[in-house]
Order: structure tokens, then sequence, then C-alpha cells
């Protein structure tokens, strides 16, 4: 009740104070304030009568979360027509209007009936009516006013966005900025300090701080060092009220990872290293790993190391494992144990990524020494040189010693070493090896001829242990020895013509030989003694490797001679010299002035195109075979036509006159051969008859009547006759074809020629009885019968 009577004094003072704004008066009506939350509903009052102005409320409050016992009250509606006589009846419609609030229908007051929440609805509009109790009918007319939830500190903030994760760079100066945190609180920020938030650290000091107001986290402390502590996790508090005693406060976690810089050199974590490697390591292989440790992270621990330039570091070689950052060595050169035990050199170890903050403290980078001891091994033999190329002349003896291998066993405790050809090669064959002394020998006559050189290889083992053996190729040339002679190279022989004259170059011939010629050997030409006896040809010698064929006379006669034989004598000049006489053969043509070829014989003409005896023979006999197949095939040709002319049905001839004939129907087993009338054998025998002109006037010519089952060839001897004595028969060029009719079909002959009946009196209807073939041609005489206009139906 104190509450209550505080806060409608406070209200009635700010509205008779003058301090709310006032809303326009309306005519007949007017809203007035009185004691303890009224609102007066003004009466209606003449048109002439003078209204005072008054100050118009429409608005309560009603305070949230109420927890007593007794409904709310809110405030009370009063009507200027309201006297007191109970004659008013109050109503309200509305938002929660009798769900929320309820009014007394008599005095116009309103209670809350139920708890309400500001943050869930934080105001009310409702509207108020006077009623006469008596007429039903309003008093007023309907009155808006709102109800607001007064705000209480109900809600404590809260991190939506928690919890919170930030970092920051190691060694960062003091107030370096972290994160920004923000609480919301569902308190009414416009009434008293339920919404005003106040941020505190309660854990988390003294590595960082917040501002009080803002939320920002910043650094508190100087140098912090991420390889001391990483990680750190904040508790943040957030306080309403101001952060005045009994307000609520919400908290939040914040993790803070200090992010890693470049502040740390790479160290090795011991001066020396000691690393052992067998002497038979590969090149390229891996020998040892080192490693210099950095405190940093990510590529702020990347390190680069190189060899220190001194003694022993040119055979190794150093790079950085990317996963392990290591050091690992590798070598670049074979080791021998014999010829040095023991390396010794310093590797360098340096960040890749320098921070320029952190360059003063110090370089960042460290040394180490690295001693690399050999380890020595059984080892093969060694041979003096990596290929042995040895000479030997064609035809040496079986058995000469043409050269020797030597390997050696370098080991501490030095073995014999025993040699042999490996049998995977082709010169096991043709060569032996001594196995104790390493010599070769000839094992086979060779000729430079069929192989010139010999590839192959040996194999040293040591007695000691044989399974280490060591390889090495052979390469032996075999020289040649003069043993073929030269010879005249292509062509062997040439022309000459009629019309040549002494002196002249007629060909130009060169030598081959079979031997490999040194560099700079000559061949010789020249004629052979017996050939230089009067000679029409002779030899000029260029002193080039060739030669020329020359003229000796004045003109040569094929009548007199064709063929000339030219014996030509080449020599070397290896040792031992080696000659030999090759013939050519010269053939006289005919030639025009120019000296180009007009005619040879037939060997003559193709020669000189390369081509020989046999290939014109076989040319000759082709064309030959060719000529005959053509003549056969006309006169096959030629045989078919005349056939054809004599047997086709189509044969044309002048004035020709051909007639069909109906066959002797099925039982016309003996049918003539038309083919007898086309005999041209007919013909040839009234030759004579051909210079006979008919005359002008033709009797008619009497026939005697054929007799029935007369013989086809009695007729046809019948009408032979008949017009070789007929002085009217037409001329000889004129074809006559005699037909003849069987005798014995079944249905009858088809003809008309001496047919007793008219075509008038036959009937066709018989043709149906026929069967198909028929159909056609009993349809047209039917349709002839049916047409006919003289028929009397």
């Amino acid at each position: 009740m104190l509450t209550r009577n505080c806060l409608s004094l406070l209200l009635w003072i700010l509205f008779d104070g003058g301090l709310l704004t006032p809303l326009q008066p309306q005519p007949q009506q007017t809203f007035t304030t009185e004691q303890e939350n009224v609102i007066h509903l003004p009466g209606r009052q003449l048109h002439f009568q003078r209204v005072k102005r008054g100050w118009v409320w429409n608005q309560f409050f009603v305070l949230e979360e109420y927890m007593g016992s007794e409904p709310q009250y809110v405030g009370k509606l009063h009507s200027d027509l309201d006297k007191g006589e109970g004659t008013v009846k109050y109503t309200l419609s509305g938002d929660g209007a009798g769900t929320v609030f309820t009014i007394d229908e008599t005095t116009g007051d309103i209670h809350a009936i139920r708890s309400l929440d500001r943050e869930e609805k934080p105001f009310y509009t409702l509207r108020a009516q006077a009623v006469d109790i008596e007429t039903r009918k309003p008093l007023e007319p309907e009155s808006e006013f709102i109800i607001k939830v007064q705000d209480i500190n109900d809600n404590e903030p809260r991190f939506l966005d928690g919890p919170y994760v930030a970092s920051v760079p190691e060694m960062s100066p003091v107030g370096a900025y972290v994160l920004q945190v923000k609480a919301t609180d569902a308190d009414d920020p416009t009434y008293g300090n339920s919404a005003r938030v106040v941020y505190s650290i309660l854990q988390g000091q003294p590595y960082f701080s917040i501002d009080p107001k803002t939320g920002v986290i910043r650094t508190a402390l100087p140098n912090m060092d991420r390889e001391v502590k990483e990680q750190y996790q904040v508790l943040i508090q957030a306080k309403d009220m101001g952060g005045q005693l009994g307000g609520l406060a919400g908290t939040t976690i914040v993790n803070i990872t200090l992010t890693d810089v470049n502040d740390n050199p790479p160290r090795f974590p011991k001066s020396i290293f000691h690393l052992k490697v067998p002497e038979s390591s590969p090149i390229g292989s891996a020998i040892g790993r080192i490693r210099a440790v950095d405190p940093d992270f990510g590529q702020n621990a990347e390190i680069e190391y190189n060899i220190v330039p001194g003694d022993g570091g040119t055979l190794f070689e150093i790079t950085t494992d990317e996963h392990t950052q290591e050091g690992i060595i590798k070598l670049k050169k074979p080791l021998d144990f014999e010829t040095k035990k023991a390396y010794t050199f310093k590797v360098e170890a340096s960040n890749l990524h320098l921070d320029d903050r952190f360059r003063s403290a110090g370089p960042f980078k460290d040394t180490a020494t690295v001693r690399i001891s050999v380890l020595d091994e059984d080892e093969p033999p060694v041979f003096s040189k990596p290929l042995y190329t040895m000479e030997v002349y064609e035809d040496t003896p079986v058995g000469t010693i043409i050269g020797a291998v030597t390997a050696q066993d370098l080991d501490v405790g030095s073995s014999a070493v025993r040699y042999l050809i490996d049998w995977r090669s082709d010169g096991d064959s043709y060569f032996t090896i001594d196995g104790t002394e390493g010599t070769i020998a000839t094992n086979e006559l060779l000729d430079r001829e069929s192989n010139a050189q010999y590839n192959f290889s040996i194999i040293a083992s040591k007695v000691s242990n044989p399974l280490l053996t060591s390889k090495v190729n052979i390469l032996i040339n075999v020289l040649d020895v003069n043993e073929f002679p030269p010879e005249i190279s292509v062509p062997y022989e040439t022309a000459v013509c009629e019309n040549a004259k002494p002196g002249q170059i007629i060909q130009t011939v060169g030598a081959a030989d079979r031997d490999l010629s040194p560099a700079g050997q000559q061949f010789s030409f020249r004629l052979s003694p017996e050939a230089a006896i009067k000679p029409n040809f002779t030899v000029r010698d260029f002193r080039n490797n060739t030669a020329g064929i020359e003229t000796r006379r004045h003109g040569y006669s094929r009548r007199q001679q064709e063929l000339y034989l030219l014996p030509v004598v080449i020599e070397d000049s290896s040792y031992p010299v080696q000659s030999s006489t090759s013939t050519m053969t010269i053939r006289v043509c005919r030639c025009d002035s120019d000296g180009s070829i007009l005619s040879c014989n037939m060997e003559a003409i193709f020669l000189p195109v390369g081509l020989s005896t046999g290939a014109l023979i076989a040319i000759l006999l082709c064309i030959v075979i060719l000529l005959a197949i053509v003549v056969l095939y006309v006169a096959l040709r030629r045989q078919k036509k005349k056939d054809t002319l004599m047997t086709s049905k189509e044969d044309v001839r002048d004035n020709v006159i051909h007639y069909d004939d109906e066959g002797g129907g099925e039982e016309d087993t003996q049918a003539f051969d038309i083919g007898a009338l086309r005999n041209p054998k007919a013909i040839e025998e009234n030759k004579i008859r051909r210079d006979i002109k008919p005359d002008s006037l033709c009797l008619p010519r009497q026939r005697p009547p054929v007799e029935e089952k007369t013989d086809i060839r009695d007729f046809i001897h019948q009408r032979l006759q008949e017009n070789d004595v007929d002085p009217a028969a037409p001329p000889y060029d004129s074809l006559a074809t005699y037909a003849y009719e069987g005798n014995g079909s079944v249905a009858d002959s088809l003809s008309s020629i001496d047919s007793l009946t008219t075509e008038a009196d036959q009937d066709f209807d018989y043709l149906t009885d026929w069967g198909p073939r028929f159909k056609v041609l009993a349809e047209m005489f039917g349709e002839e019968e049916s047409y006919n206009p003289d028929k009397v139906t």
C-alpha cells in the first residue's frame, strides 16, 4: 500500500505540475486527474456550458513479478456522470481483459490477478466503457488507456557468444589487445540500473586485464613466453546494477593461446656427433642424421643445415628433413678405408625465418662437429683399367697371346685373384684367358671380313671369397691383312660410237677391295700385256683410284666387229701387293653427231639401263604370251558372234519375215528345232539364184495339200522345192520362215486358220476352265462378246 501511495503521489506531481504533454480537449469530454490513479470519464454537458480544461492521464503502472497474496491494485476508472448512486456500470476490454486484469463494475477499480513479466510483455492496451445500468446504453465514448509493466531487476547478464577463444603473440607488450566480450541483460535499460553491466576478471590475473565498461581484454604482463606457458583460461564476470551490492551477475570463460614468434635460435644438444660408415656405401646414400633443437613452433622452428667449408666436408652433403627438421648427411663421393679412415667437419644450423625484433639477442645459429669413421669391408678385386682395348691381325695362329688384364685385392689381407671370360658374352669361343696371369690368347682363326670387332667381359674373383667379383669390358679390333685383290666396280660393260675419235674417254671405272684398305691406299690401272699389242682401246690412270677407257682408232664398224673385250689389270698398294685382271665388254653402236646412241642391237640398248640378257629374254617371252592371248580372245569373240547370228531369235537380215507358230500341245513330244530352218547352209545351196529377178506379175502358186502326220523334214523339203522352181519366188536376200503345227493338243488349236466357224459363232466361256494362266485371255474375249451390239439378248 505504501508503494502504491508513493507511486500515486509521484504521478500526481508530474501531471499537476505540467510535466506531461497535454492532449487536445474534446468537446463535451474531459479527462481530469484525481487522487490515487483515477481516470475520469467526463459526462455529457450542455453545448453552452463552459467546460473546464483537464489534463489527460491515460496510463497505469503495475510491478512485474508481484508475489502478494491479494490481487495487485492497478488504478481506478471514474465517470463524471457517476453520482455514486450505483446507476453506472464499468466494463473493460482489450489485452488481458478478464485473464490478466479485472475491473469492479461498480467502483471502477482495476486489479492484476496474476504475476506479470516485463520481458515477456512490456505493456497492455485496454479500452474502458461506462454504461447506464438501466438503459444498457453507453454514457461515455469508449476510452483507450495503457497499463505498463514496471521493470524490476530479475535477469542476470548473459554472455551469448561464450565461451570465447582468443590468441595473442608471445612477448607482446603490456596492454596488447586480446579480445572484447559482451554481456546482455534482459531488464529494461531505460529504467534504473537493472541493465547497467560492469565487467571484471575473477580468474586470470595478473596476466590479463579487462575494461569494466567495454569488456576489452588486454595483456597485463610483459614478455609472456609461449615456451614457458602457452594456454591461459580467464574467467570473466558481468554484474548489473552498476556492480553494486545486490546486483545479478553472469560469467564466461575465455581460452587465450600465446602464438609463437621466432625468439629462440636452434641449439645442438651436444658439440660433437660420431658416425660410422661402411666404405662400400653407395654414392647418394644417407649415412647419418644430426639434429638441432629449436623450442619455437611451425615455420619459426624450420632449420637450415650447412657444412662449414674445411677439411673433409667435400665428400659429404647435408639436407633438411622437412618433417623432423633433422640434418641428413649424404655421401657425394665413394669412400675407401685403405685411403682414409676418418673425416671431421663442422655443421651449422640456422633459422630460415628471422624476426627483426630479436636480432639484437644474438645470432640465430649454432655449430657442431661431425666425425665420420670409415669401416673396412671385404671388397672385390679392382681392375687397373675401366676398359681394355686390344688389336690382333686376322689369320693370327691359334694360341697367340694378344694382351693381358690385371686386377688387385686392395683389402688389408690381400688375396689372390682368378680370371675367367663371362660365358654370356660372344668372345668366349674365340679367345681364352689364363686364370692366374690374366693373359688373353686367340682360340680360333679370326677373319676381319666376317667380324671386325669383338666385345666381351672378363670376371675377376677373390680366391678367399669367390662371391666377391668384379667385371671389365674387353674390346678387340681385328686388323686387316691384304689378302683380296681389287676389282673393277660397275659397270663391266660399256658402248662406243661408230664415229668415235681417237683419244676419246668413253667410260670411267673405279676399283673395290674387300680388304679394309688403310688410309691413303692407291689403286693403279693398266692394260694386260697381251692386249697392249695393237690395242683398239687403252686405259688412262687418273691417279685418284679411277681410270678412263680411251679409244685408239678413228671410227668403229659394227659390220666388221660388234663387240670388243678389254682386259684391265688393277693393283693395290698394300703389303703384299694384290692384283687382278677384269675384262670389260665394249659394244659398237650407231650415234648422232653429239655422241648420243641412236641404235644398237637389242642387248646393247637395254644393257646401259641395267637389264641383263636373261631379263631381256623374259620380257620378250611375256610380250609373245600377251599377243597370243589377244589373238585367241579375238577369235573366240568372232566365233561367238557368228553362232549368235545363226541361232538368235533376233536374227536380222534384209527383208526378214518371221512368223510365230504354236507348238503341238502336250502330245507334241517330237517338236521341231526351228534353228534348223535358219542354217546358212540352206542359203548357200541357192547362190545361183541371186541374180534372178521376179516377174512383175506374181501368179498364185499352187501348193499340194499337206498330208496329215507328215514329217517336218519332208514338209520343209517340199516347200524348198516349190521355192526353187517357182519363178515368182522372192529374191535370195529374203528369208521365208515356215511354221508347222503339231497335232494332239488337249485344248485343240486356238488358231482361226481353216476354221469352219466365224468369230461371231465362237463361245469363249471354256477359257475360264483352263486355270489362272488363261484368266486374262478369258476376260478379254468375254468382254468383246458382251460388248457386241449385233448380239440380241
